[in-house]
């Protein structure tokens, strides 16, 4: 089963907070968890970014990936981009463009 590393919203209508979760791939986005790994408030200036940096690290390391939402959001709490950009769930136009630039060795 695969493991995603997402935002789970909290909070009042039209304010929202998220938590940062590791969860099953086909779980609801509020449903069940795997772990709590930090929350995110888009609601401050700046947006306030609390994570677990060494299960993150873990996580992606193991295999779970993060969905287009969380990517930018990891960089900006400092997880290196290029190992966000190695594991991520989806790879971007440019990136798939990249890839067919190189020989294959």
């Amino acid at each position: 089963m695969s493991v995603k590393i997402r935002l789970s919203r909290y909070g009042a209508k039209k304010q929202p907070t998220y938590r940062i979760v590791v969860a099953e791939e086909r779980s609801k986005r509020d449903g069940r968890i795997v772990e709590k790994i930090g929350h995110y408030d888009p609601r401050t200036e700046p947006p306030t970014v609390v994570m677990n940096e060494e299960r993150t690290k873990y996580w992606l390391g193991v295999g779970a990936r993060p969905t287009d939402a969380l990517g930018p959001i990891l960089k900006r709490a400092g997880i290196s981009d290029k190992f966000v950009k190695m594991h991520t769930a989806r790879k971007s136009k440019s990136a798939k463009a990249e890839e067919e630039k190189k020989p294959a060795a």
